[in-house]
């Protein structure tokens, strides 16, 4: 059985466990235990601020239920978010876990029809800050936000969010913040630390492809405005987007062609965008 929500049904079963379990405040790593609603299943957040509005957040919960909550557009933050058990896959086709790790730039966040949490369990963790925070972290030789990092500061236009692919280097990371061996201000310490290898080591492969632009497309110029046209279909279409197949039929090219001018101009499927 599949339980939807809206935003604010969730915000309200949240504030209902809160108020039956209020949060729970360790002084020595100043963690807050926060129990997930019963009504939803069991487990628990332990949220902590590591940095001056930078907060980072240990996931731990199964539900009884497939849960999922629809998001109306709004503002957002930075998050970067990493799982070592579980799946998060949102409604236009993007999946934090199964291989996948997520960054959400900062901007305005599209309306998003559902977000889901399946039975099985989850565990992962979720870094979530200002956008003034990436700057302090990774400033360029002028103490500015560098230019490759530019796409994640999105202010009133449409936030990035994608989903590049985990690996070793990064589930290590996470377990390692997940099950850190030390307390007090040692611990704090050591998560500060790793959250700034962790966001290192999802941002590198970004940064050096955007650091080496691809050569210049050999498509042909009709090609490429026909390319754009169907991005802008998209964009027009979000809450009811055409299959790749229709989609290259209303600008005039074969699938195959979409598929992979989507590839060369924008570096993902037609799905994926």
């Amino acid at each position: 059985m599949t339980v939807t929500l809206t935003a604010q049904e969730e915000d309200d079963l949240w504030a209902e466990a809160a108020q039956h379990n209020p949060p729970q405040l360790d002084s020595d790593s100043g963690f807050e235990m926060c129990e997930i609603p019963q009504k939803l299943g069991k487990g628990y957040d332990l949220v902590v601020e590591i940095y001056s509005e930078c907060w980072l957040r240990i996931e731990r919960h199964q539900y009884c239920e497939t849960v999922q909550t629809k998001h109306p557009e709004a503002n957002h933050g930075l998050q970067f978010g990493v799982l070592l058990s579980g799946v998060n896959p949102d409604s236009q086709g993007g999946a934090l876990g199964n291989g996948r790790t997520m960054i959400s730039g900062s901007g305005v966040q599209r309306e998003i029809s559902s977000t889901n949490f399946s039975t099985q369990p989850y565990l992962g963790i979720n870094l979530e800050m200002s956008a003034e925070c990436l700057t302090t972290f990774f400033p360029d030789e002028n103490g500015q936000l560098p230019a490759e990092l530019s796409f994640l500061v999105r202010g009133n236009d449409w936030q990035t969010l994608i989903y590049p692919k985990t690996n070793p280097a990064i589930q290590n990371v996470a377990w390692q913040m997940i099950h850190c061996p030390y307390e007090g201000a040692a611990k704090r310490l050591y998560l500060q630390a790793k959250s700034l290898e962790l966001m290192a080591l999802q941002l590198a492969p970004i940064v050096a492809d955007r650091g080496n632009p691809k050569p210049p497309s050999r498509m042909k110029s009709t090609t490429t405005a026909r390319i754009y046209e169907a991005r802008d279909i998209l964009r027009r279409r979000l809450e009811n987007p055409p299959s790749s197949l229709k989609l290259a039929t209303l600008v005039g090219l074969s699938d195959r062609t979409l598929q992979r001018g989507f590839q060369k101009l924008f570096g993902t499927t037609v799905v994926g965008y």
